[in-house]
């Protein structure tokens, strides 16, 4: 996955512009592996793996302020 961000800094001033997941990438991020059990499965449940999947495409804009 790639992220690409960019800062401007003024006198008392920070802009930034961040683009997460920059390509959409459709990949898991992270997959666990574990038992689990739905209605009407063995009580021990069933192991298979489960995943989370990555966020879709961001952008994020901040703007920060210095005293």
């Amino acid at each position: 996955m790639v992220n690409l961000g960019g800062y401007w800094e003024m006198v008392r001033v920070r802009f930034g512009v961040d683009v997460l997941n920059l390509f959409d990438a459709k990949d898991p991020d992270i997959t666990y592996w574990y038992a689990s059990r739905l209605p009407g499965e063995p009580v021990e449940g069933v192991e298979d793996r489960h995943t989370h999947p990555v966020e879709p495409r961001q952008v994020r804009v901040s703007l920060r302020y210095a005293l």
